[in-house]
């Protein structure tokens, strides 16, 4: 046998183990399980963005055992087991990608996210947007409901026209800044400049959420920068100026 499936087949045996023996698995639901599988994901998602191989793969192990629990309390409450998971899977996988297994001919990775959403309305979705997960953080769901809506052509033939789009909404923005508006109004002129930029993120080939982690993780090494030569130095960052804080922030950037 392939020893991935012998892999996968032990970990199985170990979860039907664990769901008989240990009281802790046996009390586990879909619902119990949510919050940890999320908790999981961003884990991972670290592990990646810090280019932790080793991490990744403990993590993905954590996520495998998630997904093979699901199964298992599926098939518990005989709604699915672990083949009818991976035979969907598989299913989809296949209608989804009819240049590999079809004799549909694509020119590049453009043509088959085109492609896929094609398929999926054929497949009895209402709208391209479905898929599109309403809890999502906010700025990762603009950008997949941009990315989405592109796929079936709604989207700006060029990038300058997408920036002039940026241009409008940021003029439109201090617009309503200078005059006072009320809280809402800026609330929506903001909210569409930031719609704007991530929709010229794509253009750009920049993933949005991406960016915004790198700039955070860098503002945090900065900025803790400041606050360990504060305190090697005596000083309390409320007590240092803002041109001795800016000194050492532009240290820390030379550091990197």
């Amino acid at each position: 046998m392939d020893q991935r499936l012998e892999a996968f087949e032990r970990l199985l045996k170990i979860m039907d183990e664990l769901r008989a023996g240990c009281p802790w698995d046996r009390e586990q639901t879909l619902e119990s399980l949510r919050h940890l599988t999320i908790e999981e994901t961003y884990e991972l998602s670290d592990a990646i963005m810090n280019h932790d191989l080793n991490e990744v793969k403990k993590e993905l192990g954590d996520l495998m055992l998630h997904l093979v629990f699901y199964a298992k309390i599926g098939q518990e409450q005989g709604a699915f087991d672990i083949k009818d998971v991976l035979d969907g899977i598989a299913e989809k996988l296949i209608i989804r990608h009819p240049h590999i297994y079809g004799e549909v001919k694509v020119n590049g990775a453009d043509e088959v996210k085109k492609n896929w959403e094609r398929i999926k309305l054929k497949e009895g979705k209402k709208s391209v947007l479905e898929g599109v997960p309403q809890s999502l953080p906010a700025l990762l769901k603009a950008y997949r409901m941009q990315e989405k809506a592109g796929g079936v052509g709604f989207e700006w033939k060029h990038k300058d026209q997408v920036w002039d789009k940026v241009l409008e909404e940021l003029q439109e923005l201090k617009a309503e800044a200078d005059s006072q508006a009320p809280l809402h109004r800026l609330e929506d002129e903001f909210g569409d400049l930031l719609f704007a930029l991530i929709n010229y993120a794509r253009y750009v080939g920049v993933n949005p959420e991406d960016a915004l982690e790198h700039t955070n993780r860098k503002f945090k090494s900065r900025f803790t920068h400041i606050e360990k030569v504060a305190e090697q130095q005596g000083k309390k960052l409320h007590e240092m100026s803002l041109e001795e804080m800016d000194s050492l922030w532009n240290q820390a950037k030379t550091m990197e």
